[in-house]
């Protein structure tokens, strides 16, 4: 006669599985009647679920199992053994009905079943919210000037240079993510900001303000045929590993660029990016002579990842810039073909000159000084770029996580126009300008790479120099020198996270001229954001 032997904690193991099969096919049923699973699937679940217990019943013996072993008298051994039944395959049986039922059930309001479209799987929702307060101080010892955009709304980009401003500022994005297929993708965002800047996202508040501008920055398609291949055109955010010395970190691409990310090893990956960004389509006309603005990038890099989530990554960038440089009209005035050469938006620094004046003198692009007065102005009427702009970017950045979750990171860019030359802005504004055409910035930070959970913090310290004519003033940061280049100074700031997704920040942002008459501005900047 055969004798089975088990422990109380294998009955009790069967028990639980019996339990849990009897209460799983009731559920089961009760949902068949209720008519959201039908007959079909409801068969199915079971027998998954009866699979899986005669799997967990099979003569295999995992660590943990019990088995009762009596001889018969004629010596052989009848064995019956009584499994451990793992945790994984009660989780997975769990696992299996949940998904099938929410799946069909997605609530329920008042007792009526509402069953959501399916493509309503394929959407993602950001956004965030940030609000500001900004001090702005400027020093005794700036000469009185001011400075004029090319729109009205810009001519209070600096109202000042010798009175101190306080701004309280909002910032508001919201964008939708679409999957569209394996292989496509779209998106759209909106954001706050006024409509003829391109850079901040930031509006001044009052009430006077009655209600804030709201536009879309975001609207693009992405191609992804492979894993290590997209391609996205529309407007989008900047496909290049850069930082913001040369592109304002909300300046949005429009355009097309392709990025590829081949691995080369278990440690490597290269990078690499090509695009073409239109920035101004020029009305064509027999008064208008000008071309259109654009410019071409590409990109190639490395990124190398330790086993404790150390990495190095760097990246050599070019940027050539097309017909973004001024074309004098003639001497007389009478002849306006090439006023579309001015940039249609413009910060301050680049080095510039009045196309309406052949050269002859800066004019009101310039500095105007006599024995009584000294005004920097830079009047977008006829304010044309000296310099063509061909960028050569190297941009660095080494993150040591031996602390993880503390991080020390250390980024370094340097960037030199070499489109930059003297002989042929002579030749064609008949004037001469200094050669300012490098710029760089070393940061480094300490703490948690990302701001998402509560107590999450990090400190950072920044110095950047940046000439006239290193970059183009218009994609440049916004906020350091209150933007534009042909300035100097340093950033320091920190982040500390209040609660997930809602963090506390501080940055004292202190600049001052390279050349020319003395601006020195000192920006904090202080910001509660939340992001969802």
């Amino acid at each position: 006669m055969a004798a089975v032997f088990a422990s109380p904690a294998v009955a009790g193991e069967r028990e639980s599985l019996e339990q849990l099969r009897s209460t799983t096919v009731g559920l089961i049923e009760a949902l068949v009647q209720e008519g959201i699973l039908s007959k079909e699937k409801a068969d199915a679940l079971i027998r998954k679920a009866e699979e899986a217990r005669q799997t967990a019943e099979t003569p295999s013996e995992p660590a943990g199992a019990v088995t009762g072993v009596a001889e018969s008298p004629a010596g052989k051994s009848n064995v019956v053994r009584v499994q451990y039944v793992p945790e994984f395959v009660k989780q997975q049986l769990r696992n299996d009905i949940q998904k099938e039922v929410m799946a069909k059930l997605n609530y329920h309001v008042e007792e009526e079943r509402l069953a959501l479209p399916g493509w309503l799987d394929r959407i993602s929702f950001e956004g965030d919210v940030r609000l500001r307060y900004e001090p702005d101080r400027f020093s005794s010892r700036n000469a009185e000037a001011y400075v004029h955009g090319l729109y009205e709304s810009q001519q209070a980009m600096i109202p000042n240079t010798t009175q101190d401003q306080d701004r309280y500022r909002v910032r508001a994005r919201f964008g939708i993510n679409a999957k569209l297929s394996d292989t496509f993708t779209a998106g759209i965002r909106m954001t706050s900001g006024h409509m003829d800047n391109p850079l901040s996202p930031n509006q001044s508040i009052d009430i006077r303000a009655a209600k804030l501008d709201w536009g879309l920055d975001r609207v693009f398609i992405t191609y992804k045929p492979y894993q290590w291949m997209s391609v996205t055109a529309g407007r989008f955010a900047n496909p290049f590993f850069s930082t913001d010395m040369v592109w304002d970190r909300s300046l949005a691409m429009d355009g097309i660029a392709a990025s590829f990310t081949p691995k080369l090893s278990d440690s490597v990956a290269g990078f690499g990016t090509l695009g073409a960004f239109p920035i101004d389509q020029v009305q064509k006309g027999t008064l208008n002579k000008a071309k259109d603005k654009w410019f071409i990038g590409g990109q190639a890099g490395f990124e190398w990842i330790s086993p404790n989530k150390s990495s190095i990554k760097a990246g050599i960038a070019y940027y050539d810039f097309k017909n973004v440089e001024g074309i004098p009209n003639n001497q007389d005035g009478s002849d306006t073909r090439y006023n579309g050469t001015v940039m249609p938006y413009r910060q301050k620094g680049n080095s510039t000159f009045d196309i309406n004046m052949n050269g002859s003198t800066v004019g009101s692009c310039g500095i105007l000084s006599t024995s009584t007065t000294s005004t920097i102005r830079y009047d977008g009427s006829g304010c044309g770029l000296a310099s063509k702009f061909r960028l050569v970017n190297l941009t660095g950045q080494i993150d040591l996580a031996t602390f993880d979750p503390v991080h020390v990171i250390l980024q370094g860019d340097y960037v030199r126009n070499i489109g930059f030359d003297a002989r042929e802005i002579l030749r064609r504004t008949n004037g001469t300008f200094e050669k300012q055409n490098e710029g760089y910035q070393i940061k480094l930070t300490v703490g948690t790479p990302l701001i998402t959970q509560r107590h999450d913090w990090q400190v950072f310290g920044v110095y950047k120099k940046l000439e006239a004519d290193a970059v183009v003033d218009a994609f440049t940061d916004s906020d350091f020198h209150l933007g534009g280049t042909n300035a100097k100074g340093f950033i320091l700031g920190g982040s500390y996270g209040l609660d997930k997704n809602t963090f506390l920040s501080a940055r004292w942002l202190s600049t001052k001229e390279i050349s020319g008459l003395p601006l020195a501005i000192d920006v904090f900047l202080f910001d509660l954001t939340t992001m969802f």
